[in-house]
């Protein structure tokens, strides 16, 4: 799978369109009054003159940012500010790589968004507020829900420091126990492990927006780094022991990084020997810190246990294409994820590896590549998904099929919207207006926020339909 943003430039600020799978709304801007209309992506084409319009009342917060270069992978940086945050403002920590014109313009990006606006609001609007107050309410434009915020309280402060990174950033990590320490892959087939914590202080320490586009560009030496025989993108941090590392890369070959004395670590240079092609994605498991999973353009899954030797402990035919990402359930172990070329993904009960047929859920409804797939933080049976469709899908594998509840729904909205028959129960909710998604990440301390990068810059979103699954009290 081609995993570059195809001829990057400046990101460039334009209109989002987006959609819930059953509040989306397409609009003529020569006829406003055109009724809604449920956009079925892949299925339905826009006429002339016309545009997909964002109803703001499906989200609870949403907000677009770039940092210059479009980046094709990020990771949200575990912070001091509380373990479950619900109340806004919120505060985030990013670190992300970039995908520059020239190698040398490169950087990786440490980066804090604050002043991150949303508000409640009901799954089930009140009967007695009036429909003209509620399309007034509702009534914020594209370039208003990226200047502004949904509720129109300022747009987020974004402060950036840039460290000096040679050729384009394939995939960077923070470490789970120690968020300041970060791993990223290089085009240039270098590993290397950094430690950003004191950008991560001056960050914290700052209250000022700081110009993106003015940003010093810092030139730091890595702790480490290690050069694989060919690129890659395949790259996990231990959630169980502290700096234990894997990365994997085009040529095959999976390497284990061993944390040692002070800001060192052993890499073994023997690899992890078991597929036929590229090792795309790399998990290590929530529960057993010997154990991680791998995934390949051979269409396959391996589980590995370091302590068994250098080959699979076992190994199976995941998909009829090749096998882009992957993500283990650290809510309910016996879960994995996975996500193919050819548009599907399938989740998988380990417990029935040995019966022969693992698979308890299977989806083909994205009709492109899948570029991310990540199990909810806080949510055992919530997944979100992205593909080269251009779209972002969150699922919840527990919802089944209530004609009753639809219907009742539908009355207390006074909506007639004949939603497509086809869409799968379990799917929540669709995201769209990013060019190219990439990567997205749940936040793990602000339940119900999803960060998704693109080609065209970053989105930040909460959507309604998931508020049910936050906790009533702020931490």
């Amino acid at each position: 799978m081609a995993r570059g943003i195809k001829n990057p430039k400046k990101a460039k600020r334009k209109n989002k369109g987006t959609k819930k799978d059953d509040g989306a709304s397409s609009s003529s801007s020569s006829i406003p009054s055109m009724p809604t209309k449920v956009w079925q992506p892949g299925v339905d084409k826009l006429e002339e003159g016309e545009e997909l319009q964002c109803d703001p009342s499906a989200y609870n917060s949403l907000h677009a940012f770039h940092i210059g270069w479009p980046c094709l992978s990020f990771d949200i940086v575990r912070d001091a500010l509380g373990l479950v945050r619900t109340e806004f403002p919120h505060t985030v920590y990013f670190m992300a790589g970039t995908q520059a014109e020239k190698a040398s313009w490169n950087s990786v990006g440490i980066f804090k968004v604050s002043n991150i606006s949303g508000k409640r609001r009901e799954l089930v609007p009140k009967p007695d507020v009036d429909d003209a107050e509620m399309d007034s309410e509702n009534s914020d434009s594209d370039d208003d829900s990226e200047d502004e915020g949904l509720d129109g309280s300022g747009a987020p402060n974004l402060q950036l420091r840039k460290v000096a990174h040679e050729g384009s950033v394939n995939r960077i990590r923070a470490m789970t126990q120690n968020p300041h320490i970060c791993a990223a892959w290089s085009d240039t087939g270098l590993v290397q492990i950094w430690d950003f914590s004191s950008h991560l202080n001056a960050l914290a320490e700052s209250e000022t927006e700081s110009s993106q586009g003015a940003s010093s560009v810092f030139n730091q030496a890595p702790l480490v780094m290690f050069r694989h025989k060919d690129e890659g993108y395949a790259l996990d941090w231990s959630p169980l022991t502290p700096g234990r590392l894997v990365s994997g890369d085009c040529k095959n070959c999976v390497y284990l990084w061993e944390p040692s004395s002070g800001s060192t670590w052993n890499i073994d240079n023997t690899p992890f020997v078991g597929h036929k092609a590229s090792v795309e994605d790399l998990q290590w498991s929530p529960t057993e810190p010997h154990v991680f999973a791998s995934c390949s353009v051979d269409g396959t899954i391996a589980i590995w246990d370091t302590r068994l030797g250098k080959s699979p402990a076992t190994s199976f035919k995941a998909h009829n294409a090749d096998v882009n990402v992957m993500s283990w359930n650290r809510l309910a172990s016996c879960m994995l994820a996975s996500g193919s070329d050819d548009g599907t993904f399938s989740i998988r009960d380990l417990r029935l590896l040995k019966d022969g047929d693992s698979v308890v859920a299977h989806f083909e409804y994205h009709k492109h590549p899948i570029t991310s797939i990540e199990w909810s933080p806080h949510e055992a049976s919530t997944l979100a998904v992205s593909s080269a469709d251009n779209q972002l899908t969150i699922w919840d594998l527990s919802l089944e099929k209530d004609e009753e509840e639809e219907a009742e729904f539908k009355a207390q909205t006074k909506e007639q919207v004949n939603a497509p028959q086809d869409l799968p129960p379990q799917l929540l909710f669709v995201h769209q207006g990013q060019k190219d998604l990439k990567e997205l990440h749940w936040h793990g301390q602000i339940p119900g926020m999803i960060v998704s990068t693109a080609a065209d810059g970053f989105n930040i979103l909460m959507p309604s339909n998931i508020q049910s699954t936050l906790p009533s009290d702020g931490a």
